[in-house]
């Protein structure tokens, strides 16, 4: 009876693992590239390594891998023991493109992230903008949730945040200024970018440090085995590529640089002004064994603007990061990485002979612990720590007849460090969780003098004017080198759920708080970037954020077509405000012309997409609500806005992009994108009173009013001469129109008195009409 009710080992069913590697034909990770195992109907998705992992009884299996921009690969492979396989996926012949950016069309149902939006660079290189270069910032604005200032401004809004809420990650180093020529370009090369992620909640623990989003962008790895060259010629500007080994399988680099000349065309007309840019990426890659991976990237790039007899300006980004990547098993693998990242604006007056320098310099030292633990569970853990650098300005005098004397504000100094720890868990078939912690520290650090206000409070109300006004200090405080001025700790938690209705439809929740104590100050509607950054500190907090989201998601007709939709509730503490006639530049005592408030964001985003065929595209939209708030600290005090809440310079009510491409035929494509969105709120002048017989404008409680609604339609063709060659000299023009119907959209409205007529009078000032474009592209 008893050996009757005990299995024997021969009935037994002997489980093995299956480990694969993803990659195309020049050795580059595919990740969110689908593993179907035909026999068994189930598939996976690779990870950003593109790698994959599961475990099947021992057998004879069929494995078919699909994605977009690729032939589909299948395979029979025989499993009887732990088994480990590369998969090579081959191009298109008629795409042009190198690599795809990661992420499946298709929504991945089961995973527990949500909140994010992956582009392929397929998808990228076909949105038409400004001067027909492919751009995968200026992408990301036709996906839902996500806005940016207007024309000729830089950054971008994500669900109502501000534009230093936002985390930008090249290559795991952070990046402070992401556009070139008033916005008009970003700064990053679409030619060497290999993927590009925008989170927008649901944030995993191992991002820290901004409390809106987080994009993150990497750069292609160099081909191990051939030489290759692309590049494009442009309008306005050109650039090119170059990549292949250093010692063939061991080593590799990829070398990208663009130019802009358009400053050259200005001369034609006489004019001497110079508006360009420049910026150069690489990386180097080298192999020591199978298990050790040592990559250098770096980028550095800068803006030049020469107004004669106005200002001039450079400003730009200088980043390197050193990585070691070390395989300990298939189920354990890390990554050490120590990065430099600087951004620098300096500013000059020709007739005033001064110059005011400003920066911001970060030193980082992150490793980062990947382990699958079993099919079921994987943890992601490490730490992370960044020591800032923060010059506010150097105002110095160029010559002898200058009025201005040499002065430099107050350096600061400030570390912040992080421990975290991230387990995504499969609980059932349906059922899957994503939760963890990030514990951040941040300490501001000497040498510096900090004042000292009576009752502690560098701004004072003024009942008498019914304004803020700066505080007098009544002393200071001197802090030596390396001594702590403040300290602030915070447990930020994240959790996410996901439950699988059916195979292609699912529910899922977050929740992520997140702690930022670096803050941008700008106060300014300027296009220039004078990202001045401060550290929290005596009298500036930490912003505190707490988001929830909830959200549907649903794959039709075997994922050619795919819907999702999401609610967020966004609260954030501790956002800084500004006294009305705040000065920003050149002030050394800052605290006297801020405030502590609070902002929240609510909506709702829709996103829908026809994935397959000749005509592929989407449509996104959000409606929305931002809004701040800064009471008064006292029952006397009124607050900002009469301390009610008071639209932010973010929100947008209705955001609309409808984005499409139709395939003619293998040689021409048509692509288009409809953008609308609510006006930007901003504060009208609502009458004037006369002051020593000159006429001012006075104006409305802020941002009551909003300019006019913002919208253009932009086409691009794409014609691809030789579609079906794959060796040689290949090549592609874009022919791009930007702005079709040449809508005069509204970048600012001014308010003054006519010096003629004395009357008062409102002025529009406009960027763009129609821009026609043209590049040519190649590679051999």
């Amino acid at each position: 009876m008893f050996s009757q009710s005990v299995p024997t080992t021969s009935a037994k069913t002997k489980k093995s693992k299956l480990t694969g590697h993803v990659l195309t034909s020049n050795n580059q990770p595919i990740a969110g590239a689908t593993v179907l195992i035909k026999e068994t109907e189930t598939s996976i998705m690779t990870n950003s390594k593109g790698m994959f992992l599961t475990t099947l009884e021992d057998g004879t299996y069929t494995i078919i891998i699909s994605y977009i921009g690729f032939k589909n690969s299948e395979r029979q492979i025989t499993i009887s023991d732990a088994t480990s396989l590369d998969f090579t996926m081959e191009a298109n012949s008629h795409e042009l493109d190198q690599v795809v950016v990661k992420g499946s069309k298709a929504i991945d149902v089961r995973s527990t992230q949500m909140s994010i939006n992956r582009l392929s660079m397929e998808e990228i290189k076909k949105i038409p903008v400004v001067m027909g270069e492919a751009d995968p910032l200026k992408s990301i604005l036709t996906l839902p949730g996500v806005t940016n200032s207007g024309e000729l401004s830089s950054g971008f809004n994500v669900r109502g945040g501000a534009n230093d809420q936002n985390l930008i990650l090249l290559d795991g180093a952070p990046v402070y200024g992401d556009s070139h020529m008033f916005g008009l370009f970003s700064v990053f090369n679409a030619d060497i970018v290999n993927s590009l992620d925008l989170y927008k909640g649901g944030i995993p623990s191992k991002f820290g440090g901004r409390v809106s989003s987080v994009l993150d962008v990497n750069q292609q790895t160099g081909d191990f085995e051939k030489y290759h060259v692309n590049g494009g010629i442009g309008l306005i500007s050109s650039r090119l590529l170059v990549q292949g080994p250093i010692k063939k399988d061991k080593g590799s680099f990829i070398l990208a640089g663009r130019a802009s000349y358009g400053h050259l065309f200005l001369k034609l007309d006489k004019n001497n002004n110079v508006i360009r840019f420049y910026d150069l990426n690489s990386k180097l890659n080298y192999r020591l064994g199978t298990n050790n991976t040592l990559t250098f990237s770096g980028y550095l790039g800068n803006d030049i603007l020469d107004f004669k007899k106005e200002f001039v300006t450079t400003f730009g980004n200088t980043m390197g990061n050193l990585s070691w990547k070390h395989t300990f098993s298939d189920n354990l693998n890390t990554n050490l990485s120590a990065f430099y990242s600087e951004y620098k604006f300096d500013f000059g007056v020709p007739t005033e002979s001064y110059t005011w320098e400003n920066n911001v310099k970060t030193y980082g030292l992150k490793y980062n612990w990947n382990q699958t633990v079993s099919e079921k569970l994987k943890l992601n853990y490490g730490f992370e720590g960044i020591y800032y650098n923060f010059n506010p300005g150097t105002i110095q005098p160029t010559d002898s007849e200058s009025q201005i004397n040499y002065k430099q504000l107050d350096k600061k100094y400030a570390f912040e460090s992080s421990i975290y720890l991230d387990l995504e868990h499969q609980i059932t078939e349906k059922l899957n969780l994503r939760y963890g912690l990030r514990y951040s520290m941040f300490y501001r650090l000497g040498a510096e003098k900090i004042n000292t206000y009576e009752n502690g409070q560098a701004v004072v109300y003024n009942p008498l004017y019914n304004i803020y006004q700066e505080g007098n200090p009544t002393g200071s405080i001197q802090y030596k080198s390396g001594e702590i001025i403040n300290t602030f700790k915070n447990f930020e938690p994240r959790a996410a759920l996901s439950y699988t209705l059916d195979k292609n439809t699912a529910v899922k929740i977050s929740y992520n708080r997140m702690a930022q104590y670096i803050h941008m100050l700008s106060n300014s509607q300027l296009a220039l970037p004078m990202n001045i950054w401060t550290p929290s500190g005596p009298f500036t907090k930490p912003q505190l954020l707490d988001q929830f989201t909830t959200g549907y998601f649903k794959n039709f007709s075997d994922g050619d077509y795919s819907f999702e939709t999401e609610l967020f509730y966004k609260k954030n503490k501790n956002r800084i405000d500004y006294i009305d006639g705040a000065g920003i530049l050149g002030n050394n005592n800052i605290e006297q012309v801020i405030l502590n408030g609070k902002a929240r964001s609510y909506g709702a985003e829709f996103f829908f997409r026809k994935n397959t065929g000749r005509f592929t595209g989407w449509v996104s939209y959000t409606l929305s609500r931002a809004e701040q708030k800064t009471p008064g600290r006292t029952a006397e005090e009124p607050g900002i806005a009469e301390g009610n809440w008071y639209l932010s310079g973010h929100d947008k009510l209705h955001n609309l992009s409808v984005v499409s491409s139709y395939n003619l035929s293998s040689k021409w494509s048509l692509n288009t994108n409809f953008s609308f969105q609510s006006g930007r709120p901003t504060t009208y002048a609502n009458g004037y009173y006369e002051f020593a017989g000159l006429k001012v404008s006075n104006y409305t409680l802020r941002n009551q009013n909003r300019l006019p609604l913002y919208h253009h339609l932009d086409l691009a063709a794409t014609y691809t001469p030789k579609p079906d060659k794959t060796k040689g000299w290949q090549s592609y023009w874009v022919f791009s129109i930007y702005n079709l119907y040449n809508r005069h959209n509204a970048a600012s409205m001014t308010f003054s008195s006519n010096d003629d007529t004395g009357i008062n009078e409102t002025k529009k000032l406009s960027i763009y009409g129609l821009v026609p474009g043209v590049s040519y592209n190649f590679k051999f």
